[in-house]
């Protein structure tokens, strides 16, 4: 078993990414308008702080040299700053307060839109991709990238205010000294951009490894029993080292890339420092400068460095968080399934008349599955289909469903064309039981209800007795009221067979789907479904699609598939008095059996 490899684009517009979060926080326009307004005044008292505390140095020492010190004086700026330090605690934690909420928010959107999406897009978008890729963007690329936002908003926001104010304070007090610690900056933005542009295709690879990894994870313990019975770990294992391998080797290349800037960052703010400390000693030793002003300048170089220092110490995350942005965009981008019609129609009268005429439809546009298909389906006739795997017989019941669009033709359910009506009228005509069962966690009645959520519990028990499985559930330790997880670890195929089943009958449909609805089910219960499917198939359109020919004898029409053509059609009897294809797939099974 293995899943597909992750397709390694080449990563989005920084500059469009970063636009698109921006435009998601609008809801909170107004909170973000107080964190800006929190950081200027909180960032303003931290600014004035050095220039407080480099005019109390300078006045000690002028009193110092005159021989008596105005303690006052000091008194007074001290309080006056540590009245500014306590100001710049209360909004930064009032700050960090309404970044929570609006990050939290935006993550809650996010979500919200996500699951609005997957429930607009297409069959076929989750059939080429593997679900364990989707459900990492859904849940673990939207956690990353909110946390990585709530930690920059915290600490580069504050920053982008106190290199400003720090900028502006350094020019006041020397415009030559200002220069000078500038002039690394123009390198240190050269600097990060390379290093970055390295980082963020790694960092692309590495969230996509971790969806392909998810992936081969969700299909391999989903899959627990199968892989177990076919001895397959051994392969599952190496797979699993595969793509752990592939994401180790991604996840140090990304890491090590953003892990260059913080070492250069550190360096150009040492020379810068040491170029500072240089010439800022020299203007004092001449007296151009004061010690309280050359005091509070390096106290402003070191504020100036921090939101450098910042992205370094975050490259990683960065990088990081735009690629799991671009992958939530990706899946939001996807083209959602064809909408419904403003106007829909809906059918007059409700008989479960279907006619397919001339229907056309591929997977992929140079293999033609079912050509140029005509059928039609008088109301309350079982048609069963059959035919050999990839005939198209489960193709054409998803086509009824609009699970797929038609490349060409028309199906009309009661004399309406199913794209001229909207996707829930269709399906709520239509019962459906799968090959495959799935069940929701919760208990037995839920499951049985999912389909009519407000059902009376009479309603529920008398759906289970038409699939004979009211007895089956009450010998459950809580009957109806069993609770069950959403793999239905703790029945049998067949009971699980049966819920759907009954699930199915509680919608009361005007047509049926029963896509190998018996085939998990022993011969004891098959006979019992069989009867109870009988009493719900008269009055109704079933569509029947089997492979055991022993479970449709008593259909009205058979349509025998090969190649996505019918190539032949009758009750049992007629089409085994022809002696073709039906013939053969008969002879076949027979041969096959017991009795054979």
């Amino acid at each position: 078993m293995t899943s597909p490899q992750p397709t390694l684009d080449r990563p989005a517009s920084v500059s469009r990414t970063a636009s698109r979060l921006v435009r998601q926080m609008r809801p909170d326009r107004v909170r973000l308008g107080l964190i800006v307004a929190l950081a200027v005044v909180g960032m303003g008292a931290m600014v004035t702080t050095p220039a407080l505390l480099g005019a109390a140095t300078d006045t000690v020492i002028t009193g110092i040299r005159r021989g008596k010190v105005d303690f006052g004086a000091v008194a007074t700026l001290l309080v006056f700053t540590g009245a500014l330090a306590a100001l710049s605690w209360l909004c930064t934690v009032t700050q960090g307060r309404l970044i929570a909420t609006v990050v939290q928010r935006l993550a809650f959107r996010l979500r919200e839109r996500t699951d609005t999406i997957l429930a607009r897009l297409p069959l076929s978008y989750f059939d080429t991709r593997p679900r364990g890729d989707i459900l990492s963007r859904a849940t673990n690329d939207i956690d990353n990238l909110a946390q990585t936002v709530q930690q920059l908003a915290n600490r580069l926001l504050s920053s982008l205010f106190l290199f400003v104010g720090s900028l502006v304070m350094m020019l006041r007090i020397s415009w030559l000294l200002a220069a000078i610690a500038v002039a690394t900056l123009p390198v240190v933005l050269w600097t990060t951009r390379a290093i970055a542009r390295r980082s963020r295709p790694q960092f692309a690879r590495q969230w996509a490894a971790t969806g392909a990894l998810n992936g081969h994870l969700e299909e391999v313990y989903s899959g627990h029993s199968l892989v177990t019975a076919f001895g397959r770990w051994p392969q599952a294992k190496t797979t699993f080292n595969a793509h752990n391998d592939d994401l180790r080797a991604t996840s140090i290349r990304a890491q090590f890339y953003s892990g260059l800037i913080a070492p250069a960052m550190t360096f150009l703010g040492n020379l810068n420092y040491v170029l500072v400390a240089v010439v800022g000693g020299l203007r004092v030793a001449t007296s151009s400068l004061s010690i309280g002003d050359m005091q509070a300048f390096i106290q402003y170089v070191m504020q100036l460095n921090q939101p450098i220092t910042t992205i370094a110490s975050l490259a990683g995350q960065i990088q990081s968080a735009f690629a799991s942005a671009e992958r939530v965009f990706d899946l939001h981008d996807a083209e959602p399934q064809r909408p419904d019609p403003v106007r829909s129609q809906r059918p007059a009268t409700v008989t479960g008349a279907v006619e397919f005429s001339g229907v056309s439809f591929r997977y992929r546009k140079d293999t033609p599955l079912i050509e140029n298909l005509s059928l039609s389906v008088r109301p309350g006739r079982t048609v069963a289909i059959v035919g050999p795997t990839g005939a198209g017989k489960t193709t054409l019941v998803n086509l009824l469903l609009r699970f797929y669009e038609l490349d060409a033709g028309t199906i009309t359910v009661d004399g309406v064309d199913i794209t001229a009506m909207s996707r829930d009228d269709l399906r709520t005509r239509i019962g459906m039981v799968l090959q495959d069962t799935w069940l929701c966690g919760g208990t037995i009645a839920d499951n049985i209800a999912y389909g009519r959520p407000g059902a009376s519990r009479e309603e529920i028990v008398a759906a289970a007795s038409a699939v004979h499985a009211d007895h089956l559930i009450r010998t459950m330790p809580d009957g109806y009221d069993t609770v069950i997880d959403d793999e239905g670890d703790s029945l049998s195929a067949g009971e699980r067979q049966l819920i759907t089943i009954a699930r199915a009958f509680l919608i009361d449909p005007a047509i049926l789907v029963l896509d190998e609805a018996t085939s998990s089910v022993d011969t004891r219960t098959e006979m019992l479904v069989q009867q109870g499917m009988t009493a719900l198939r008269r009055g109704r359109t079933s569509f029947v699609i089997a492979h055991r020919l022993s479970t449709i004898s008593d259909a009205d029409v058979i349509l025998v598939m090969h190649d996505g053509r019918i190539v032949e059609q009758g009750d049992h009897h007629e089409l085994l008095a022809a002696d073709g294809a039906y013939t053969r797939l008969y002879r076949a099974q027979s041969a096959v059996s017991p009795a054979g």
